[in-house]
């Protein structure tokens, strides 16, 4: 994880909360989270890193649309990702007390 950027971080992040998302709904959920818009250029090449990676999985859903799922070693750097984090960071109810 750590040799990623930011955004293909929360590309798996959100990947890992979908129900095998496809590009567009990956494309809309970042831009409501980061607030602006996400073109296609920086989308699917993006993508085609995780891929490459071995972090992502790239289907189909039909002839035009792909889908998109963690692998194993996806879902391992993520859930290690999200530890390291709350080692640090605790939750806000926890921390509100």
């Amino acid at each position: 994880m750590y040799d990623l950027t930011g955004f293909q971080r929360d590309l798996l992040y959100v990947i890992a909360g979908g129900d095998d998302p496809h590009g567009l709904a990956l494309k809309a959920e970042l831009e409501d989270y980061y607030k602006s818009e996400i073109n296609h250029g920086q989308l699917y090449p993006n993508l085609d890193t995780l891929v490459n990676k071995g972090l992502i999985e790239k289907g189909t859903q039909d002839r035009r649309t792909n889908i998109y799922t963690l692998t194993q070693r996806g879902r391992d750097e993520v859930e290690d990702h999200r530890e390291w984090k709350h080692k640090y960071v605790k939750p806000a109810e926890a921390s509100s007390v």
